[in-house]
């Protein structure tokens, strides 16, 4: 004999199959009644999810421990300095309070796919504390004092090291924890789009359930997600606020706090605005300040900057395999060794995009043919398996080599190492509105969505470059960079 919550989540046995279960609610809208200290602990997961915290915590911990002390007694062995068994037992606690305070155990459980790459900026910044508070605490083991150039030495040294060791500390998380199960309350229609940009990301997360937001304000409502966290082992609510009113995501997101879960929020107002706001509180009242779009002057001239220093150190480099991929172009088929096309750039303005052809001469001639072959969505042209691609082509394209050449429109500024999308004519035309502020911007050989490992809509394609364009850095370029080479390497075409 089923009980109520199990009959309102018949479908949720369903874990694995490609459409996930959900509940719809629908309920009058009555004050909630319930009382926090009866929540906690409702969902009996909660302790599991407090163990494995800190599991992941105790082993960046130890991590950062051993990988940062070792460094420390390497460096001084290098540069022949004594008492170093004392200074790497007295470097523990220096270790573990810095990075407390850095927040650098706290983070991941606030993240779907916890990376170390994002938290290098903190990590930086923590081991150069670090090394700040060796050269202070020095003298105390041993006479004399380290020199700047050692300083800097053991800051460098401490920094790619806990790198590394917190890389190989979460994969070891990675392996030995379960799967996160998600349960999405809210906007039911985008479970599609959320998972699917969890697997490109490779976070290990299962969405379990979907629960429509309709009524949640109401005591029933907020009884029935409770017992959905119980009954199918929820680990992790994600709330999609529908956007016709907050006061349910609110108390949504206050039930769940109280549970013990773990909660993610998909705000509609931060696909606008992205992650680089300030907040500030005036008197009391929680203010969102958001910067403005696009980058300013000093932006530009350091990003061109970068361009061209990169750009130029590149083509030095990679100059000899140029030059044998272009004879290879020249003797696998008939054509140009290279492809150019008009491509819509910054300000609107055209420019011709290079790369190395990895087509038949009439390609463009086929493409009218193909269209109803396209795998990209609607408003963009891919085809899998395109016939119109030469054998060496195939290969050229699975390794991204065939956009080495764009290199030279970095040079004559048409394009960044790093930016939106240049999109061909036909595809730039059905983006319009405020949309096209994308258009302010030099259009990248990659950009934010390139590493996604799959391909998305135009139209969320447009929202991932207005975002990189809210939210740039120097900073986010170079891990733009080294997420597309991890994304090239992981499809091992490299």
């Amino acid at each position: 004999m089923s009980t109520p919550a199990q009959a309102r989540l018949r479908e949720a046995e369903v874990v694995a199959a490609p459409e996930p279960p959900r509940l719809a609610v629908a309920a009058p809208a009555p004050e909630p009644t319930f009382d926090p200290l009866q929540l906690r602990g409702a969902a009996e997961a909660t302790k599991v999810l407090e163990s494995q915290e800190a599991l992941r915590r105790g082993l960046l911990a130890l991590a950062d421990v051993l990988v940062i002390t070792a460094t420390l007694v390497v460096v001084m062995s290098r540069f022949g300095l004594g008492s170093r068994a004392g200074a790497a037992l007295a470097s523990i606690p220096v270790v573990l309070v810095l990075f407390k305070l850095g927040g650098l155990y706290d983070r991941d459980e606030l993240r779907l796919d916890p990376s170390t790459l994002d938290e290098a900026p903190v990590l930086l910044q923590v081991t150069g504390l670090f090394a700040l508070s060796a050269a202070i605490l020095y003298p105390t083991f041993s006479p004399g004092s380290l020199t700047a150039g050692q300083v800097t030495v053991l800051w460098l040294a401490a920094f790619a090291a806990s790198l590394t060791g917190r890389v190989m500390a979460r994969s070891v998380a990675r392996r030995i924890m379960p799967e996160e199960r998600c349960l999405i309350i809210g906007e039911v229609q985008r479970a599609d789009q959320i998972r699917r940009r969890l697997a490109a990301g490779g976070a290990r997360t299962v969405i379990v359930g979907c629960v429509a937001d309709d009524g949640l304000t109401s005591p029933d409502a907020l009884q029935a997600v409770l017992e959905a966290v119980r009954e199918l082992r929820v680990d992790r609510i994600i709330v999609v606020p529908t956007g016709t009113g907050t006061d349910g995501a609110v108390e949504l997101i206050r039930v769940a706090k109280a549970v013990g879960v773990r909660v993610s929020v998909l705000p509609r107002m931060l696909q606008v605005v992205g992650s680089a706001v300030a907040f500030s509180e005036v008197e009391g009242m929680a203010m969102l300040g958001v910067p403005r779009f696009g980058l300013r002057r000093s932006s530009r001239q350091l990003k061109r900057v970068v361009d061209l220093v990169a750009t130029t150190v590149g083509l030095v480099v990679v100059s000899p395999l140029l030059a044998i991929i272009a004879l290879a172009v020249r003797i696998d088929s008939k054509g140009p060794i290279f492809f150019r096309q008009t491509r819509v750039g910054r300000d609107g303005k055209p420019f011709r995009i290079v790369k190395f052809r990895s087509m038949v001469i009439d390609a463009d001639a086929q493409k009218e043919h193909l269209r109803r072959q396209s795998t990209a969505g609607p408003g963009l042209f891919k085809v899998t398996n395109d016939p119109r691609v030469t054998r060496l082509g195939r290969f050229l394209r699975s390794s991204s080599l065939d956009e080495l050449p764009q290199l030279f429109n970095v040079l004559r500024g048409d394009m960044s190492l790093v930016g939106p999308r240049p999109l061909v004519t036909d595809e730039d035309a059905q983006v319009v509105g405020l949309d096209r502020s994308r258009l302010l911007l030099t259009p990248g050989i990659t950009g934010p969505w390139q590493t996604l490992g799959c391909r998305v809509p135009l139209q969320e394609m447009v929202e991932i470059d207005y975002l990189y364009a809210s939210n740039w850095s120097l900073w986010l370029d170079l891990k733009i960079l080294l997420r597309t080479l991890r994304h090239v390497v992981r499809r091992g075409n490299v």
